[in-house]
């Protein structure tokens, strides 16, 4: 086993283990039914960054926390009442004024179908002019938070540097903080085209992940976010990804760690999606030199594939904050991720000893 080198500061010697900086939204999920016929939803939070937070301290009971903004009106109140209910602090939330109707600054929606057979998950993120999106440098005193209250590992991500050209500032500037400061820092490039399509698309999106990059130690994406936010080809895989050539996709991050030789950590997702309720489910993580892969999860049956990802990151950074075992992270990681989509919404009500179970082959029998 070869151990990253990620410089970790010890456990309990920071304010948080983990702070997450990005936007969360209200998920209205209609259920069986689609968005165009619904009559009535059911609402999540979610966000990607948050939900690796929420995920760190719900399921393995670390110290997280979220830096975002919200607009201060009922439905900022209500994303609130679910951060607060996943046990993430709100110390770095920034409340900004409502103008009454959200033409200068309101909170993100959701609309989320959960797919079922051949018919695919589809998003529908209604989110223009929303508080986080405005969020800028200079809005948090980093020097503070990472200096003088102390934080083991920074979380960001792609969503949150598509949102406008000051949070991709912002991210910089954060990264850039938590390097001075000796923090680990993880992204999710987390390649969503809906947000990059009126900005520029893909040549956009790489120009500004490319500006990341060298402040990144843990990368996390799959094969079509390396290839769209980075500029890296995968060789051998189709359309739907059902015949990913995996010894390719090795190439390819090998190739992207000779180029960003400050990549410590790769995790990755390797997802075939037969249908929208079942998967093939694994993942991949490369450290020194090395690749590891969880054990396979063929025929995974899935009830929401939302947020998957996210919580195959926050199993991945548990292992690597815990143990720097780079096997036992990935195993994290990929049972993480598979018990999240066993159930609805973003985030995952899974347990750590559910994870732990399910690491060691555990089935699904009856617990009495």
């Amino acid at each position: 086993m070869a151990t990253p080198d990620l410089s970790l500061k010890p456990a309990g010697t920071t304010r948080w283990d983990l702070l997450a900086l990005g936007e969360i939204m209200l998920r209205l999920d209609p259920g069986d039914t689609r968005v165009r016929v619904a009559r009535s939803f059911q609402v999540w939070e979610g966000g990607g960054e948050y939900n690796v937070a929420r995920g760190l301290r719900r399921c393995f009971g670390l110290r997280t926390a979220v830096a975002t903004a919200f607009a201060d009106n009922e439905v900022g109140r209500l994303l609130e009442d679910f951060v607060l209910q996943g046990g993430v602090s709100m110390d770095y939330v920034l409340w900004r004024s409502f103008d009454g109707v959200g033409r200068q600054t309101r909170n993100g929606l959701n609309f989320t179908e959960r797919g079922f057979g051949v018919r695919g998950a589809v998003g529908v993120p209604d989110r223009g002019h929303t508080a986080a999106s405005q969020l800028k440098p200079g809005d948090f005193d980093w020097d503070r938070i990472f200096g003088e209250q102390g934080v083991r590992w920074l979380h960001t991500g792609g969503i949150f540097a598509a949102l406008s050209e000051t949070t991709a500032d912002l991210v910089i500037e954060a990264v850039q903080a938590a390097k001075r400061h000796g923090v680990c820092v993880s992204y999710d490039l987390n390649y969503r085209p809906s947000l990059w399509k009126s900005i520029g698309g893909q040549a956009k999106a790489r120009e500004v992940n490319r500006r990341i990059a060298p402040y990144i130690d843990v990368m996390i994406g799959n094969e079509e976010d390396f290839t769209a936010a980075l500029g890296f080809q995968v060789e051998g895989a189709d359309d739907n990804l059902l015949h990913l050539d995996v010894s390719a996709f090795k190439h390819m991050i090998q190739t992207a760690v000779t180029t960003y030789p400050n990549f410590k950590v790769v995790g990755t997702t390797l997802r075939a999606a037969r249908t929208a309720t079942v998967n093939d489910w694994g993942a991949i993580c490369w450290a020194g030199g090395q690749f590891y892969e969880s054990r396979p999860y063929p025929d995974l049956e899935i009830f929401d594939r939302v947020g998957g990802g996210d919580s195959f990151a926050s199993g991945l950074i548990y292992g690597l904050l815990t143990s720097g075992d780079p096997q036992k992270a990935v195993e994290y990681g990929a049972a993480h991720g598979a018990l999240a989509m066993t159930t609805p919404g973003d985030t995952s009500m899974a347990t750590q000893r559910e994870v732990e179970a399910l690491m060691k082959g555990g089935g699904a029998r009856v617990q009495r």
